[in-house]
């Protein structure tokens, strides 16, 4: 198979190019609109969820009592000046005329002291725009430039739901045009520096542009027939760049191996695809695998990144394996061209690879010298560095993952300190089949219930009018609980202790569908979207970790035909993740370093955030145990030495894992600079999961384990052992490297001059296991 592909792409690579580069033309053209099809909705609530239906039936029936537009009216001389009066006024009617508005509520009409600050200078205007998320977006844009700024005496700024969305996206948007300004020269830069060729550098960017141009215009399609976050383009640039940068350094670092052995380009690059590519296949299946268990989750924020994810892995899975290799046998030598390094190698007699060579093989004898050891200080760091997550606490993100300073923040931040968090926290309870006025009792008797819970400060009509026992007999106002369709929207206010969105709030939220009441009713509003979010995603998880994990076992065992190597990479992979979820806790949830790196903590971690880390982490994660085990496999199948076979694989791949994950790290940082928190969680969190598996795990923990467990570590029952055998011969893996399978005894490779002398001598493969 590989074969096939890399003899049309060595035959024919003017055609190859010439098809691809018109394939990259209609993706830039296709693709240049998608940011407009973005939804930037938190898309964080599950869809099927009662919060979510009894919302729908909110938003047709009750508009004034769920708003989405909030003016913030700011008056020196006092909101109930005569003049301030009379302007607030026109303007909440100037407000209610308009097209796109299906109801307002001010202070100036309702006369409710939940509308006006404690200290009597600002008011509120509440309105619905209607329409679809991006209707609705289009329309309070164009209502925050007539109606936001000044007004004769009063100041309006502009905040509500709507136009927090609006200022994400325009934030991300900014954010992404910056990270893609700064991620694409300093990553050339490192790779100029581990390639040692500016030729070289370059080719990692190529299959990364190609890419994430690709992604955009799958994605401009998928977002015509559903929902796509605008937070998924973060992800495209994030594993667009990374895993080009992977695949290449992978297949550009064989090439040149080959050439220097003196292999001519084509043949070069028969056998960079046959080896080097194979695992790039594994690895992108791997990471697919991981990110594909995000479409089991109903949230359509989940789901964006498995629709970008995917697409971007297997385009540059794909551009690695067809354009790359065309590229490679048109340059050849020329790969090599262009060595900024030469200056500062002068005078030494290694060139930095042996260099790094040495210092790999030095780094692994010490390692499996003291096993035990190293195995028990990698784990205790994992593990202690994960502590924190033991406390973490679930929410949703709100108007604070914006930067200070953004008119809609400011906003939301003064209603949260003026106005209290009964303006904007309340819980909304829809009763379905309102009784008769005849018949209130039950009603009356529901609502009494909901007023004795904790935390509770009243319950009240979506117009601001409290209702208890006898307001509810007088039915004022009946418009508020009453609808045609026999409807009643009560309104539930926590008290000020209750934010709006934090684990108190979700308690009352349970506390409420807890009342035992005859009545069909339904809890909707931000706080029970979370609610139901979490019960989504833990409903969930089990089917996708088996998911995930058997992917994992399945592929690993393909790749090495081995029974234990697979349980041990789930293994690594999963203790990897450690270090990234206890610093989420202890950075983004607890505060710490909030000053550094600009952001707000809320004292919760947004509920679907760590199933996308772990999804993304544990992905590349397994990208690199993939680029390790195939490289040691290769070495036991030509050695049969399993403790030369560890080494070697770490010695020949720990430059190039170490080498991606920093340049990996350097772009999700670059992604972490973004100024909207959830970005800059996902960025620095996978960014420091990168690390710790390039180091921690597959410097420590992985040799010093597979030193433990010796030659068992590559044990298969018969029936496997020989389906592995077929499988190897299905994909060609016998043609790809004759020393895996020599007629007589194999020649020793060696090894860099100054470790000769200490090299083992290697047994035959065959010899060994008919020995053993």
């Amino acid at each position: 198979m590989l074969d096939a592909l890399t003899g049309l792409t060595t035959r024919r690579p003017w055609w190859v190019l010439a098809i691809a580069f018109l394939a990259v033309i209609g993706a830039v053209i296709l693709g240049s609109g998608v940011a407009d099809r973005l939804r930037a909705g938190q898309g964080t609530e599950d869809p099927s969820s009662e919060s979510a239906l009894a919302a729908e039936i909110l938003e047709d029936h009750f508009p004034d009592g769920r708003p989405n537009l909030i003016l913030l009216v700011t008056a020196e001389e006092g909101v109930d000046d005569r003049e301030v009066a009379a302007r607030g006024l026109g303007l909440a009617e100037g407000l209610a005329y308009e097209d796109a508005v299906a109801g307002v509520t001010s202070y100036w009409q309702t006369g409710s002291d939940e509308l006006k600050s404690d200290d009597g200078t600002r008011a509120l205007i509440a309105a619905h725009v209607s329409g679809t998320e991006a209707e609705a977006g289009e329309a309070v844009a164009d209502l925050a430039e007539r109606y936001g700024g000044d007004h004769g005496p009063l100041t309006v700024g502009v905040g509500g739901q709507t136009a927090v969305l609006n200022d994400i996206e325009a934030t991300i948007a900014e954010d992404l045009i910056r990270s893609e300004m700064i991620a694409l020269p300093l990553t050339l830069l490192i790779l100029v520096w581990v390639y040692g060729s500016v030729v070289s550098a370059t080719l990692p960017l190529l299959v990364g542009v190609v890419s994430i141009i690709g992604t955009n215009a799958v994605l401009w399609a998928i977002a015509g027939f559903t929902d796509v976050s605008v937070f998924a383009q973060n992800l495209t640039i994030a594993l667009g760049l990374g895993l080009s940068i992977d695949y290449a350094l992978l297949m550009v670092r064989r090439f040149r191996a080959e050439l220097a052995s003196g292999a001519e380009p084509s043949a070069a690059t028969l056998t960079t695809v046959r080896t080097a590519g194979r695992t790039v296949v594994f690895s992108a299946l791997a990471i697919s695998a991981a990110l594909i268990a995000m479409l089991f989750f109903p949230l359509y924020f989940l789901r964006s990144f498995a629709y970008s994810g995917v697409t971007v892995v297997l385009l540059a899975a794909l551009t690695s394996l067809i354009v790359l290799p065309a590229v490679l046998t048109l340059l050849g030598p020329r790969v090599n061209a262009l060595d900024p390094r030469r200056l500062l190698r002068r005078g030494s007699a290694l060139s930095p690879e042996e260099a790094a060579d040495r210092r790999w093989g030095r780094l692994t004898r010490t390692v499996m010298g003291r096993a035990p050891v190293f195995a028990l200080v990698a784990l205790t760091l994992l593990i202690v560095a994960g502590l924190p997550f033991l406390r973490v606490e679930f929410g949703m993100a709100d108007d604070r993952q914006l930067p200070a300073g953004v008119e809609s923040r400011e906003v939301m931040d003064t209603i949260r300190t003026d106005f209290g968090s009964t303006a904007t926290g309340a819980v909304d309870v829809l009763v379905h089949e309102a009784p008769e006025d005849t018949d209130t009792e039950l009603l009356d008797d529901y609502v009494g219930a909901l007023s004795r819970l904790d935390h509770v400060e009243e319950v009240r009509s979506p117009l601001g009018v409290h209702i208890d026992g006898a307001h509810l007999r007088e039915r004022t106002p009946v418009d508020a609980l009453r609808e045609s369709e026999d409807l009643a929207y009560i309104q539930v206010l926590p008290d000020a202790e209750v934010e709006d969105i934090s684990p108190e709030s979700q308690n009352l939220v349970r506390d409420i569908r807890a009342v035992d009441t005859p009545l069909e009713v339904s809890v909707a509003g931000q706080a029970a979207a979370v609610v139901d979010a979490q019960e989504a995603i833990a409903e969930r998880i089990p089917l996708a970790l088996t998911v995930v994990v058997a992917g994992m076992l399945v592929l690993v065992y393909l790749l090495t035909g081995s029974v234990l190597l697979p349980v041990l990479s789930v293994l690594f992979n999963a203790l990897s993740l450690t270090a990234m979820f206890g610093a989420v806790v202890w950075v983004f949830q607890d505060g710490n370093l909030s000053g550094p790196l600009g952001f707000t903590p809320t004292g919760f971690i947004d509920t679907a955030l760590p199933v996308l880390m772990f999804c993304i982490a544990f992905g590349l994660s397994m990208d690199y145990g993939v680029f390790l085990l195939a490289r040691m496999r290769e070495e036991y199948d030509r050695t049969g030495d399993h403790r030369a076979a560890v080494e070697l694989g770490l010695r020949r791949t720990g430059g190039v894992i170490t080498a991606a994950a920093v340049a990996l790290a350097v772009v999700l940082i670059v992604i972490g600079a973004s100024r909207v928190t959830n970005t800059m969680m996902l960025g620095w969190g996978v960014a420091l999961a990168v690390i710790a598996d390039a180091t921690v795990v597959r410097c420590l923990l992985v040799p010093s384990v597979l030193r433990m467990t010796g030659r068992a570590t590559w044990w298969a029952p018969g029936p496997l052992r020989r389906f592995h055998r077929a499988f190897d011969a299905t994909l060609g893996e016998n043609a790809a490297d004759p020393a895996r399978v020599p007629a007589g005894p194999s020649p020793v490779v060696p090894p860099p001059v100054a470790e000769r002398d200490a090299e083992p001598v290697r047994e035959n493969a065959e010899v060994a296991r008919a020995r053993d």
